[in-house]
């Protein structure tokens, strides 16, 4: 091989291996590439599971968001109507399916004007307007029964918002008139007939209390019918003494056996007696009279009746009935004015005093020296009637629950729980007052009940 020879095979090795580096460089680039190219082809994958996973929950939750909201619309016993903002239908529940005789697909898009009664229509017309400003609270309109008769009905209607809180039309609610109708006759059903059980149960301790104080209303009518008897039997003995002095007149006796006759009769006697005697049995009648009349005030119901009456003589017969019923005799204390005149019903005021001074005459039963103190105080045009006793006093455990309903801290069989109960809702409700109860619990002052009653002088 001559030297040219060798001088260009040494020059060709060089070139050859440029190339064949250019070429495994350019295998890594496009290796490099391939490479980057699966990873991000990996990469959005895994993005495009992970999207469809959540778009599958989503779509989960929104298909049980839906269907909850479908069962609450079932299970809706009003009706409901769910509106665009033109008026025309898009959803409604069972009841109005159930009230129209209508399916859903039938009623959709169907204009709320077809189910309302003509004579209502301007009504329904102004529902898009109204509602922009307020809302609807019942409004009575007319639907239209799957027969075409007229169901009335008491609707609210309120604005609806779409996710842009755009006005996006109106729902709505409303109940058939006869079922509220029939809901309020039943409540004022029932409200009268807890009113009539309350006045059986003041009648009821009516009865109970004038078992109590039978007693003491005889005492009060023994004395003035004893009376009564003993007038008219020296009145008849003095009648058939004049019998006997006008007979002997009428038979034409002389002066001088008139005169015998007058004197041995003691006529001028008998006629200085005839006008007390009369005088006194008008008296005890009247004394009788007084003592029926408070009895009906007291047994007979006078709701809603009120005069002005001294209070002073019903505090004093309230406690001279009490007393005389009852086995002991406490000491009675008052301070209060002669005269006192009130606007209120005397017969509740009665009723609620002897309940007072039976109960506190009860808790001071056993005590050697039962006192009974009975106080009047006014302040701010209120009548305070304080009725204190020496006993015991009251528990705190039970003071909260003295005027409830058959409670009672007595022993079986005496008492009924209601005397206080029954004189708390007289005072308040029926005599516009109050009645409180507090326990001293010091030596000599045990409970004590103050009744406030309005100084009202006029009606």
């Amino acid at each position: 091989m001559n030297d040219a020879a060798r001088q260009q095979s040494s020059s060709v090795k060089p070139r050859v291996t440029i190339a064949l580096q250019h070429e495994q460089q350019t295998r890594r680039a496009d290796d490099k590439m391939w490479v980057d190219v699966i990873q991000r082809m990996e990469n959005s994958y895994t993005d495009l599971v992970h999207y469809q996973l959540e778009l599958e929950a989503k779509n989960a939750e929104l298909e049980n968001a839906q269907r909850f909201i479908e069962s609450i619309i079932s299970s809706i016993s009003d009706v409901l109507i769910v509106c665009d903002i033109n008026g025309n239908i898009l959803q409604v529940n069972d009841a109005l399916k159930t009230a129209t005789g209508k399916s859903s697909v039938e009623l959709a898009g169907t204009p709320l004007t077809a189910l309302i009664s003509d004579k209502n229509q301007t009504v329904i017309a102004e529902f898009p307007k109204r509602i922009r400003t307020a809302s609807i609270i019942d409004c009575e309109i007319d639907l239209l029964s799957y027969n075409n008769d007229d169901v009335p009905m008491a609707v609210n209607c309120s604005a609806r918002f779409d996710h842009n809180n755009n006005l996006s039309g109106f729902v709505i609610t409303g109940r058939p008139l006869g079922e509220l109708r029939k809901a309020y006759h039943e409540l004022h059903q029932s409200h009268e007939d807890l009113k009539n059980a309350q006045q059986q149960l003041i009648q009821s301790e009516k009865l109970a209390s004038l078992g109590r104080l039978v007693a003491g209303v005889a005492h009060e009518l023994n004395n003035p019918i004893s009376f009564l008897y003993a007038n008219m039997h020296a009145l008849r003995t003095y009648e058939n003494k004049f019998k006997i002095y006008i007979n002997s007149i009428h038979d034409g006796a002389t002066n001088d056996e008139r005169e015998k006759l007058r004197q041995e009769l003691k006529i001028d006697n008998m006629m200085h007696d005839i006008e007390p005697l009369i005088e006194g049995s008008l008296e005890g009648a009247e004394r009788v009279s007084d003592i029926v009349k408070n009895l009906r005030k007291f047994a007979t119901p006078q709701a809603g009746h009120k005069q002005i009456f001294d209070l002073i003589p019903v505090i004093e017969r309230a406690t001279s009935w009490v007393i005389k019923a009852s086995t002991g005799k406490p000491k009675i204390v008052s301070d209060y004015p002669e005269c006192l005149e009130i606007y209120n019903s005397e017969g509740h005021i009665h009723q609620i005093l002897i309940n007072l001074i039976q109960n506190a005459i009860d808790a001071i039963a056993d005590n050697k020296e039962p006192l009974l103190n009975i106080q009047i105080r006014i302040k701010n045009k209120m009548v305070a009637i304080s009725i204190q006793d020496n006993g015991s006093g009251i528990s705190e455990q039970d003071i909260v629950k003295i005027f409830d309903p058959f409670f009672t801290t007595k022993a079986a069989g005496h008492g009924t729980g209601l005397g206080l109960y029954i004189s708390y809702g007289l005072a308040t409700e029926q005599c516009s007052g109050n009645l409180m109860a507090l326990s001293h619990h010091t030596k000599n002052k045990g409970a004590e009940f103050i009744l406030s009653l309005p100084l009202e002088m006029t009606p």
